[in-house]
């Protein structure tokens, strides 16, 4: 397979060619804020309290992020094609779940505009400052019809835990051990939340594939890649292996298969530590040293069909 130089820039807000951004459709939309704005709050409450008990984390929201859920509860009410489904404001970032109730004659990226520069307008109102609150564009998960969205609800609504977690047990982000997956057991270093990431895509090239079945996976990976999502394979053939470099170029998040246990004392090398530290990467190995370890076809197999099954956990 022929990988010509990659045609994204990191953090490039990507849309899907593959999508009819004006057709029925519900999105997970991300926003976030650029550098000169303020925060938009500020992380309470106990992440030792299950969420949504009392007391569990939250978001503090200031006079911007005040002004943020505003406009965006007011979106139905400017735009009765859209139906708000959850959001949630985070101190730099935004969570938006929406549908899009019948073909429409704009594309998505008109409502978001509006929402953006509505933002941008009372913000300016306020404080004098007339710069963007956010980086340009932003990102999107097309969410299938047929799936369920109670995990999406959760993901969304448990954002500040996730947040209160990450700053205070940073030793959740290492070496983990007996985590059950499906019907086994395994060794985990990096990133925990990536299993739950609700956005996940297996990658697997087949020889049998043709040129154009492997540009569409290339642009479906990519775009999962660009927009929060997180891609799982033990990256084994050189095309899968060039498919991880493009999609860390968009500062992916990536679940890595390994064959065999970690030894004593395991720390990933390098490139995998710096991403295990950014929380970009989650490195999963067997818990008991296969019969085989050399990497044959079945074990290829093998850690093909654990990819497939941490792709389609919830």
């Amino acid at each position: 397979m022929h990988h010509s130089k990659p045609d994204f820039k990191p953090n490039y807000k990507r849309r899907a060619r593959f999508h009819d951004y004006y057709a029925p459709c519900i999105y997970h939309i991300t926003l976030s804020k650029q550098p000169l704005a303020p925060y938009f709050g500020q992380l309470a409450g106990d992440c030792n309290i299950k969420p949504g008990l009392p007391g569990s984390s939250f978001i503090e929201l200031n006079h911007l992020g005040a002004i943020i859920s505003s406009e965006i509860k007011s979106i139905p009410t400017h735009h009765p094609i859209i139906q708000l489904y959850q959001f949630s404001v985070m101190p730099d970032h935004v969570h938006i779940l929406l549908r899009v109730t019948k073909q429409s004659p704009k594309a998505l990226g008109y409502y978001v505009a509006n929402l953006m520069g509505a933002i941008r307008r009372r913000w300016r109102e306020f404080s004098g400052n007339d710069y963007p609150v956010f980086e340009k564009g932003y990102n999107d998960r097309i969410i299938n019809h047929n799936r369920p969205l109670d995990t999406l609800f959760r993901y969304i609504r448990e954002n500040p835990y996730r947040l209160a977690v990450r700053r205070e047990h940073p030793e959740f982000f290492r070496r983990v051990y007996n985590v059950k997956i499906g019907d086994s057991t395994y060794q985990t270093y990096g990133n925990q939340f990536l299993l739950h990431n609700p956005f996940k895509s297996q990658v697997v090239i087949h020889r049998r594939n043709t040129p154009d079945e492997n540009a569409r996976l290339r642009d479906k990976w990519l775009h999962t890649a660009s927009n929060g999502g997180v891609l799982v394979s033990p990256f084994i053939s050189p095309a899968e292996k060039a498919i991880r470099a493009e999609a860390e170029s968009l500062d992916a998040n990536i679940i890595l298969i390994q064959h065999t246990p970690f030894p004593d004392r395991y720390k990933p090398s390098g490139h995998d530590f710096d991403l295990c530290c950014r929380g970009h990467l989650l490195i999963i190995s067997p818990a008991e040293q296969p019969t085989a370890p050399e990497l044959s076809r079945t074990a290829c197999l093998t850690m093909n069909a654990l990819a497939a099954t941490i792709t389609s956990a919830i």
